[in-house]
């Protein structure tokens, strides 16, 4: 293979590796915007992955896809209503998202009989598009590749990410003007979980064609790292996903290219991505502004 294969397979797998850190980060944004963060979106993704393959197998992986959004949209429901309506701790709330589906996905590997690996078979995955360079394309990447702008225009050009940016700014403002600001931050977390339940469906029916206990790897982490690093702003959030997609994909690749296996130690080969991951959040953190409520319930007085 001569070098610009090399380059064009690293970036056919930076894009498909880019596709559930975008989807899940680019609904991230909507939910903080709104004053709301999320930190289960590796509980979503693992989930979306076990219920879009059953999906898949069910019915096809339309349905598929759709089990995985519909995964996202009850757990962003459930998050959302406990963090504005119950009034509970976010933190808390997104940590027991990724504890519930750690438990819950190893147990059902072990009833569909295959502890740990369940496969997808191929006539229910998602069909690719050819390209002249050889290499197939997912239709997905499509997509995520231009969500990011409409979440953009969503946020800076109408009165629904005005009203997103309200809540997320002075919630008690934001209802003296009329907005409720429950249900808008509720739409959000749902409208935002949904993207990282398709995410999630995305790896399992459409990239890897299969689910294991640890088929999210760290992405709704990273993902928030992306978030991070876009200071909630979309189309940031597409380049970040996009650098953290090569960095895994480069890693994939140096880990099966004998000449530098000789010379980089395989045990530094995968934790390359966190690497970059968190030197990006330590650089990035301490000059993104969040919204002044992020985090906090709305009580009215």
């Amino acid at each position: 293979m001569t070098i610009l294969d090399h380059f064009f397979g690293i970036l056919f797998i930076s894009l498909h590796a880019m596709v559930p850190i975008t989807l899940a980060a680019t609904g991230e944004v909507l939910g903080e915007t709104a004053g709301l963060f999320n930190i289960g979106l590796e509980g979503i993704i693992l989930l979306s992955a076990l219920t879009g393959a059953l999906g898949a197998e069910a019915g096809g992986w339309v349905v598929g896809l759709l089990a995985g959004i519909g995964t996202g949209v009850a757990i962003g429901l459930l998050f959302g209503l406990i963090s504005t309506y119950w009034k509970g701790d976010q933190l808390i709330v997104g940590v027991g998202i990724n504890l519930l589906a750690i438990g819950f996905v190893a147990f059902q590997l072990i009833i569909l009989g295959a502890p740990g690996f369940h496969a997808v078979p191929r006539a229910a995955q998602v069909p690719n598009i050819n390209t002249p360079l050889g290499k197939d394309l997912s239709p997905l990447i499509f997509l995520t590749l231009a969500l990011p702008f409409f979440a953009y225009y969503l946020l800076s050009r109408t009165q629904v990410g005005l009203k997103l940016k309200a809540v997320g700014e002075h919630p008690a403002a934001a209802d003296v003007a009329g907005i409720r600001v429950n249900i808008t931050r509720l739409l959000a977390a749902t409208g935002g979980a949904s993207l990282a339940g398709l995410g999630g469906a995305f790896i399992s029916v459409d990239w890897i064609g299969s689910v294991t206990k640890e088929i999210s790897a760290g992405r709704g982490f990273i993902a928030l790292a992306t978030v991070v690093f876009s200071g909630l702003n979309p189309l940031l959030v597409l380049l970040g996903g996009f650098i953290f997609g090569f960095f895994e994909s480069l890693a994939t690749w140096i880990s099966t290219f004998p000449g530098i296996k000789a010379v980089v130690r395989w045990e530094i080969v995968p934790m390359t991505p966190y690497i970059v991951t968190l030197l990006v959040v330590a650089g990035a953190i301490g000059r993104v502004r969040f919204p002044a409520a992020l985090g906090r319930p709305y009580i009215r007085e």
